[in-house]
């Protein structure tokens, strides 16, 4: 045998050889650029003994890009029961199992709470492989504060409930991560800037991708610049900076709480 084909041999054989515990490895992926995944992310992808995948053709096109030939099993919202259950299955029988999303890092606005939790409870281990993050790539290019954040996924998708949502929002002492879908995106703005006023805020669309867009501006400057924008295609992610919080109001509501109960301690004794 040549030399080269002994090499050969060596690496396979290596590759062969090396294994992965038993655990459920939560992969993330590229949220557009294929370049951003990481060479742990394609270990784990190429060693894993199953590959579950949200959409398995957008994977095995990412995959294809980094020449890693697999198999892959859906688990998506619509068959995540059985899935589940054949997930639990290979951690029974010793077997390392990857889980990746359409983009970015698993459970984040995509499946896989249940799943998760269902193999925690039954002793499995969990591994992080993180990565991308469309989240906090939008709030570290938005300008604004990253002391805290609050990540509020998608808003709802009917006016009211939308309305509802963002109310809620409007107290949370810190900056804004939403997720929008690009058709209610102008939408989405215009009840932002109506009911949260003019704070500064942040749009990031198709992050790391050819067209990628970065608008700052007030809320009502963002809400009119999209309201002329017509159709607008990619992942929309908003970020919004946080309320100024009324000190004077709040220092009189923490006192009230503590006489009220002060005198129900009193009434009790």
């Amino acid at each position: 045998m040549s030399e080269g084909g002994k090499t050969n041999d060596r690496k396979q054989r290596s590759k062969s050889e090396r294994r992965l515990p038993a655990a459920l490895y939560l992969v993330a992926t590229p949220i557009g650029n294929a370049g951003d995944i990481t060479l742990r992310a394609l270990e784990v992808l190429a060693l894993a003994d199953a590959v579950f995948a949200e959409d398995t053709r957008v994977t095995a096109k990412l995959l294809a890009i980094h020449r890693l030939n697999r198999s892959l099993h859906s688990y998506r919202e619509q068959n995540a029961r059985e899935a589940e259950t054949a997930i639990l299955r290979h951690l029974e029988q010793g077997r390392a199992v990857a889980l990746v999303s359409d983009a970015g890092t698993p459970l984040v606005s995509d499946p896989g709470s249940s799943l998760v939790a269902s193999v925690v409870e039954r002793g499995f281990a969990v591994i992080p492989i993180p990565g991308p993050s469309a989240a906090l790539a939008a709030l570290t290019v938005s300008g604004l504060s990253t002391g805290r954040f609050f990540f509020a996924g998608f808003l709802p998708a009917r006016p009211t409930e939308r309305r509802r949502a963002i109310r809620e929002l409007e107290k949370v002492p810190a900056t804004l991560v939403l997720f929008e879908a690009p058709g209610r995106a102008a939408d989405a703005l215009a009840d932002l800037a109506a009911l949260l006023g003019p704070r500064p805020a942040c749009v990031a669309r198709e992050l790391t991708k050819l067209h990628e867009e970065i608008a700052r501006g007030s809320l009502a400057d963002l809400a009119a610049q999209f309201a002329t924008r017509g159709h607008i295609k990619g992942e929309i992610a908003i970020v919004v900076a946080a309320g100024e919080v009324d000190t004077a109001r709040a220092s009189v509501a923490t006192m009230d709480a503590r006489l009220h109960s002060e005198l129900k301690r009193e009434d009790g004794a």
